[in-house]
């Protein structure tokens, strides 16, 4: 009995590895199938017996229930089982495919699930990351679609098994794609609605008011601002979003609405943020920009609306000692910028600005800014500092 060894009876059928009874009554059996097969003595052992426990002249009766069946020339079978009527893009090799499976035998005994752990199986495919059969079974794949993968042992795990997957074992795995990616894979964006006069266009620096909508891309719902009630303000380029939605917010005007699709390398990465988006995920933003404040040149968080004073200097040092503190300086900042004679870098808090403009010019750091040391930023040809 098979059952007392606790493994199952593995041979090839009808090409003379069995006694000729066996060999034949195999033959034409399903997968679940039960069978009781006699066998005369002239197609099993004959006269003589085995010498051991089968007598000579004795018939012979199994009891057969056949767990699986392959032939060596079998390749992997893919049953579509639900394919979505929108279908951008298929999966091809070189792609990153996040999905959950079932994985069972092919009686149906379980033997892993994705779902038990509560986490997709994230992989490469067409690449060897994963069984052969796999690899090919997830091939040509649309986000959202479910497909039944059989895979043949000889594409799985092979004569000796693995864990709790015996050997020469048929595979089944039930799957469902989450998302997927190319590491080559841009920002994609589609422009939903444009106003009619679309001509202030964002651009590095501009300080931005949106309402976004983020999702994964099977429509899971991840935050929005929305349900919130307020706007999410940034400053473009300034490095307070993902990469990826910096690109996606650029060249948009007031009143545009976009979908922007940003892929894991230009999002959350391989980690993820814990609790609220998963790894390697494929995020969608659903985007209305609500308002848009011009942002300064590269490089200035202070510029003058018009001409500047040629004893500025002075002006700035309203007691006259011949030095200014932070405090003079950002009492003399914060005056222009309420005449409307200067402007500040929108988005941005104004006593870091300050600081920073007054650190720039504090060249020796001691506190103090001196008519030597002060320079304003277009007489410096050949230095880098975000000051006047």
């Amino acid at each position: 009995s098979s059952h007392n060894r606790m493994r199952t009876y593995d041979t090839y059928v009808g090409i003379g590895w069995l006694i000729p009874g066996m060999d034949q009554g195999l033959l034409g059996m399903c997968v679940g199938e039960k069978r009781i097969i006699t066998i005369p003595p002239f197609l099993a052992y004959g006269e003589e017996g085995d010498g051991k426990e089968i007598p000579g002249q004795a018939s012979l009766v199994f009891d057969v229930a056949l767990l699986d069946l392959h032939n060596p020339k079998d390749g992997v079978a893919v049953e579509q089982q639900h394919v979505p009527e929108r279908c951008e893009r298929r999966s091809q090799a070189g792609d990153f495919v996040r999905c959950h499976y079932n994985g069972t035998l092919l009686d149906g005994t379980l033997f892993d699930s994705s779902y038990a752990r509560n986490r997709t199986y994230d992989t490469y495919v067409g690449k060897g990351y994963v069984i052969a059969g796999m690899d090919e079974g997830l091939l040509g794949v649309c986000i959202g679609e479910r497909r039944r993968i059989t895979i043949p042992p000889h594409l799985g795990y092979g004569e000796e098994g693995r864990g709790k997957i015996p050997g020469s074992a048929v595979l089944i795995f039930d799957i469902y794609v989450v998302d997927f990616h190319n590491p080559s894979d841009s920002v994609g964006i589609t422009v939903t609605y444009k106003p009619s006069n679309c001509s202030v266009l964002s651009k590095k620096g501009d300080y931005l008011k949106y309402h976004y909508n983020a999702s994964l891309l099977d429509g899971t719902l991840l935050d929005s601002t929305l349900s919130l009630g307020k706007t999410y303000n940034i400053v473009l380029g300034s490095g307070q979003v993902v990469v990826g939605m910096d690109m996606g917010l650029q060249d948009m005007c007031v009143g545009e609405r976009r979908r922007v699709v940003i892929p894991p390398h230009l999002g959350y990465g391989e980690e993820g943020v814990e609790g609220e988006v998963p790894g390697s995920a494929v995020l969608v933003f659903d985007i209305e920009l609500l308002e848009l404040v011009s942002g300064l040149p590269e490089g200035y968080m202070f510029v003058w609306n018009g001409e500047v004073s040629p004893n500025l200097f002075e002006e700035i040092d309203q007691n006259h000692d011949g030095e200014v503190l932070l405090d003079e300086f950002s009492e003399y900042i914060q005056a222009q910028v309420d005449s409307g004679k200067g402007k500040l870098a929108p988005g941005f808090d104004f006593e870091k600005i300050v600081r920073n403009m007054f650190s720039n010019q504090d060249r020796d750091g001691n506190g103090k800014v001196t008519a030597e040391e002060f320079k304003l930023k277009d007489q410096e040809a050949k230095e880098e500092h975000d000051e006047l």
